[in-house]
């Protein structure tokens, strides 16, 4: 039995690397080999080590917390983005700290980023997509280092960047390419980065290939919006072949509603949804869907916090790209 703690040299021994890739990996750089990544997780595992948070916080007057603030802490992106935000965290040594809320306005994002650095937490992410977070950002906290999870960059900060855009891009691709020529689009709400630039996406795709975009129709994230308007507007548009929606949720409900009016999927009809939740593999089709990587993003934005917190200069990520998942949801007319 073991009559002291394991130190990061037993680590490194344990894994047969130098004691500073086994930093390197507990402070989540990003470019490190995977396989000398797992090696190192491993010993981690085998020998109990764990970092002294309370010692170090005596040395560095760092408390080796974070912060995680989520709104619409209930929809698929945000909740996969924080598990995946928590356990890159884990790995590099941190504990997190989660603030969540149903609210997304500025007043409430400001609140949230507040009661987080109350907490002496060394840095914060933001899993906050509306336009109204950045906003709050700017405006409310100087002394903690912020790094948002987004899906624009506007050119004052840089975030890391999920590329919806390019995402939008693959999906309009694959429908022209299989013959479609009206290709309306089912958005997420007004207000939220990822859904404007889905819909960007969208119809800057459709005029590079010479046509026009299909109709617009209003979602708001959930599976209801999409029933609404495969029951309620779609049907007024008889010349649309398929429907790109800015969510797998939305074309779920939209799968449905075709379904409950009697037109097949993909005969009469395609239908590309955005995200590959873990379910779209087995909707009714299965759902062709843009996948973006979570586990990725999420340990960007912890190698971007930790080297802020450092005081070292911002990472400078180029935006993630998306792949698109081909399933039956989508056919040649």
């Amino acid at each position: 039995m073991r009559s002291t703690q394991p130190t990061m040299v037993d680590v490194a021994r344990q894994a047969g690397v130098a004691p500073i890739t086994v930093s390197r990996v507990l402070n989540g750089y990003e470019f490190v080999k995977p396989d000398t990544r797992d090696k190192v997780l491993e010993a981690v595992e085998v020998l109990g080590y764990r970092p002294n948070l309370a010692a170090r916080a005596l040395v560095t007057n760092k408390t080796r917390a974070l912060g995680v603030l989520v709104a619409d802490a209930f929809g698929h992106g945000p909740v996969a983005a924080l598990w995946a935000i928590e356990s890159a965290a884990r790995d590099a040594g941190y504990a997190v700290t989660v603030v969540s809320q149903r609210d997304d306005d500025y007043d409430a994002i400001v609140s949230g980023l507040h009661r987080l650095a109350a907490q002496g937490v060394d840095g914060i992410v933001m899993i906050a997509p509306q336009r109204a977070s950045e906003k709050a950002v700017f405006d409310s906290i100087d002394a903690v280092p912020i790094v948002m999870l987004s899906a624009y960059d506007t050119g004052d900060h840089r975030p890391v960047i999920l590329d919806s855009v390019l995402g939008s891009r693959l999906a309009v691709d694959h429908l022209i390419g299989l013959g479609h020529d009206v290709i309306a689009h089912l958005s997420g709400p007004r207000g939220w980065a990822a859904s404007d630039a889905r819909e960007r996406g969208w119809r800057e795709q459709i005029l590079v290939h010479g046509r026009d975009p299909g109709p617009r129709f209003a979602g708001d994230w959930t599976a209801d919006s999409g029933y609404r308007v495969g029951m309620v507007e779609l049907p007024r548009y008889p010349d649309v072949t398929a429907v790109y929606a800015a969510s797998d949720a939305m074309a779920q409900g939209l799968l449905l509603a075709l379904h409950d009016l009697g037109r097949r999927v993909p005969d009469d009809i395609s239908v590309v949804g955005f995200d590959d939740v873990p379910e779209a593999a087995y909707f009714i089709p299965p759902l062709t869907t843009v996948r973006q990587d979570f586990d990725v993003l999420g340990r960007r934005c912890i190698a971007a916090v930790i080297e802020l917190i450092e005081g070292n200069p911002a990472l400078d990520f180029e935006p993630l790209a998306p792949t698109l998942i081909l399933r039956g949801s989508t056919a040649r007319r």
